[in-house]
């Protein structure tokens, strides 16, 4: 508790972005948000009050974290479970618990249990040699169980000297067939302690070299039904796993108009950041509302269309940031803008673009537009 206000602190254990933004929305609810950063230049360490350097991988760095904290969570999911539980059975209100978070962090305990419970998931089996994916059958997809993002840790296999090679890397792994792709949606729940849950409308993502470059609010064509069903499954696998706060289901829509589960992310999520501006509750304040027991908030849109574009780091040299804002405002002064404070490097996620309106053809080409502008200083921003 915060003695001066009064009112929760919370405790977010990372220093990148989603903590950056989980820390403006504790402004408008009065509460302080501690942070535990690796470096004091993390995104999150550049703009909050109540920050302490350590790592995440230390308990005592942990322990020393939590004191006084309300609630503990998180923006990443690489905490060791056996951490969390020390701090849990330490009385630390850790949300959500490592009994839940497991299925953010290992795909085959993941693909185990969706299993279980009966979820859409692509075919899938755990591997440890070739002879493993060759029985699983040729071309498949290989993904390291612990610690891939952004498209690391994922191989796309179609010989069995593909295959070879990435299982001499020695780490876990599970083969999955290669679906056969529509599109990529993302549904958004928030759920909390006592068990209201939140579903924000279904959206598309984009992906280019792995990464999201791109996310559309509504979904455009996707149907009531399918729409309704990835809502019930997201809201369901919350109750079912546990999950406290935001979560995430990435989906694969199929070419036959099934919807199969990709990941998990139990935390805020970029498939979420355009609820920033498009919806009447954002996911940062969401997941608030949920790991502090909070009621929840309308998910609702606040317009037809949402368009959000990540921007990505560009090669260095031209001009400068803070020149590169100052055209983008002035040419589409409708985009709202966020940096993450994160130093530059080629194709790192520095920052987002969302725009909002009744044209969505328009509202694509306006957010790649200033994306492309913030990467490089080129290109055409008038609005």
């Amino acid at each position: 508790m915060d003695q001066h206000t009064q009112l929760p602190k919370v405790g977010m254990v990372g220093g990148g972005q989603l903590a950056r933004m989980t820390h403006q929305a504790t402004i408008a609810l009065g509460q302080s948000l501690r942070v535990l950063a690796e470096s004091e230049t993390d995104g999150a360490a550049l703009v909050a009050a109540d920050v302490q350097i350590g790592s995440h991988t230390d308990l005592d760095a942990l322990r020393a974290f939590a004191k006084d904290c309300d609630a503990v969570t998180f923006d990443h999911e690489h905490v060791p479970g056996e951490h969390i539980r020390a701090l849990a059975a330490e009385g630390v209100n850790v949300q959500p618990s490592a009994d839940a978070l497991i299925y953010a962090q290992d795909k085959r305990a993941m693909r185990e249990r969706l299993t279980e419970l009966g979820a859409p998931v692509p075919r899938w089996a755990p591997v440890g040699s070739l002879a493993d994916v060759e029985a699983f059958g040729l071309p498949c997809v290989l993904k390291a169980t612990r610690g891939g993002y952004d498209g690391k840790g994922v191989w796309v296999v179609s010989t069995a000297d593909e295959a070879a090679e990435v299982v001499a890397g020695g780490v876990g792994l599970i083969a999955e067939e290669k679906v056969e792709l529509a599109r990529e949606l993302s549904a958004v729940v928030a759920r909390s302690p006592f068990g209201q849950v939140a579903a924000y409308p279904v959206v598309e993502t984009v992906q280019r070299d792995g990464i999201c470059v791109e996310v559309i609010a509504p979904a455009p064509g996707l149907s009531e039904d399918l729409g309704a069903q990835a809502q019930r499954l997201a809201v369901s696998l919350a109750g079912e796993l546990g999950v406290t706060g935001i979560m995430a289901v990435e989906l694969f829509e199929t070419a036959d108009g099934r919807i199969l589960v990709n990941e998990l992310a139990m935390r805020p999520h970029n498939s979420g950041h355009w609820t920033i501006e498009g919806a009447r509750t954002s996911q940062f304040e969401q997941h608030l509302r949920g790991v502090l027991d909070y009621p929840l908030g309308e998910t609702a849109l606040t317009a037809k269309w949402v368009v959000m574009a990540n921007v990505l780091g560009g090669e260095p040299g031209g001009m400068r940031v803070d020149e590169r804002l100052h055209h983008l405002m002035a040419g589409d002064p409708g985009a709202k803008v966020h940096l993450y404070g994160k130093a530059v490097r080629p194709g790192r996620k520095i920052g987002h673009v969302t725009v909002l309106g009744d044209d969505l053809d328009g509202l694509r080409a306006r957010a790649q537009a200033a994306a492309i502008w913030l990467r490089d200083g080129v290109g055409h921003i008038e609005h």
